[in-house]
Formats: structure tokens, sequence, C-alpha cells
């Protein structure tokens, strides 16, 4: 991993949708990005028109047209990696969910995803120890998807923590929104209680110093 400091630039997102339709484009001309940002930031936004950003049509399945990005969305991919996990899932956390009186696992066998998020956002070693399970399943399939496509987004939160992933890339776009405007944009989505919508956003406030670390060059847009 590079650890020199790279630079860091800024863009509105009004700014970043001009630079894709016009001649002055941001983006590499070809290899892996992440795009990445805090929690009901807008990044699955950006990934869209990243994927749109050729003919009007998107490349997450097909990438038909030269200027539009293949996507994958490592966030997504945790819940594939929890299905292909669950018997680890259960061994390693049914007792401490049942002490917390919660239900982790539905009655057809299969995760509660939002139960155990419950879980392990509330306890920084649990949530490590299930990052150790899962990780490695979810920077197998995001291999396998760089490998198929010439130009490659990685939609997600925090690629940092996979650093064997995050050094494929050339380019960080970090979408930013402020903390009212997320908060409103979570509970109108998720419904979720305010205590644990903070929650949230409290274990993601050093994301960006995170990514910095990196060495990687980073864009932050403004949404």
């Amino acid at each position: 991993m590079n650890t020199l400091a790279k630079p860091i630039s800024r863009l509105s997102l009004k700014a970043f949708k001009a630079s894709l339709a016009g001649k002055q484009n941001v983006l590499p001309e070809s290899g892996t990005i992440c795009v990445c940002g805090k929690m009901a930031s807008g990044k699955n936004y950006i990934c869209g028109l990243l994927e749109d950003s050729g003919d009007g049509t998107s490349s997450s399945s097909d990438n038909s047209s030269s200027s539009s990005w293949a996507s994958v969305d490592a966030d997504l991919l945790v819940h594939e990696a929890i299905n292909h996990c669950t018997e680890q899932i259960k061994q390693n956390f049914s007792e401490e969910a049942a002490k917390s009186g919660l239900a982790i696992v539905n009655e057809n066998g299969t995760i509660n995803r939002r139960e155990l998020g419950k879980l392990l956002f509330k306890n920084p070693e649990l949530l490590k120890k299930q990052e150790d399970i899962v990780y490695p399943e979810i920077t197998k399939l995001i291999e396998d998807f760089i490998d198929k496509h010439e130009k490659t987004v990685i939609n997600a939160t925090v690629l940092y923590k996979t650093p064997e992933l995050l050094s494929k890339c050339s380019l960080i776009l970090y979408v930013r929104a402020s903390l009212l405007k997320r908060f409103f944009r979570v509970r109108n989505r998720d419904k979720l209680p305010a205590s644990q919508i903070l929650r949230r956003f409290f274990a993601q406030r050093s994301m960006l110093s995170a990514y910095k670390k990196a060495g990687i060059k980073i864009l932050i847009i403004d949404n």
C-alpha cells in the first residue's frame, strides 16, 4: 500500500455530472475505482451515473459501452457472503444474540441481517469477528468481477478494511452529504429509530481519515 499523501480534490454533484458529459472527465480511462461514503451519502446514485455514462444503458452486468463502468456493490455482496457463511455465523454469534434478546436466525434457518446488525454495531469486537468471516468471501467475489471487466467501480462503504482490494483502485470517489440530510434519508428509507441511526453514524465518523491512509488520490463529491 502506498502511504504517501495523494491529492484530495472536491467537486459539487453538478460539476461532477458535467465532467462526465464533457471532455474534461475526471475519471481514469480504464482500471478500477472505488465509490464510497458514509451511510446515506448517495454513493449508489453516483455509481448509477457511472454505469450510465456511456450510451445510457447500465453496465453493471454488461460493459458494452466504452465510456460506461461496470459496477459491483460490495455491500450487497455482504448479503451473499452471509448466506455462504450461515453456519459459521450461527456458531459464533447465536449465544451473544440470545443474551441481548435478539433472534439472528429466521424460522427458515437463514440469517436475519437486521437483527445481526443490531448486535454487531454496538460491539466492535463482534463486528471484527464477523468481518473476518465474510470479508475473504467478498474479496474473492470482487476479484472475479474485476477480472471480467476493463473498467470497474467498486461500490463499497468500508473498502479500506480490505486493503488488497483498495490497492487495485487508482481513484477514490468519496461521496459526502450533511449529517442532517443523511439522517432524514435513513429515516425515510429504513424506518430505523433515531438512536440506531446515530450509533451507525458515530461508527463511521473516521471514514475519510481511513481512506486517506491508503495513499490513493481522493475526489470528494458533495451530494
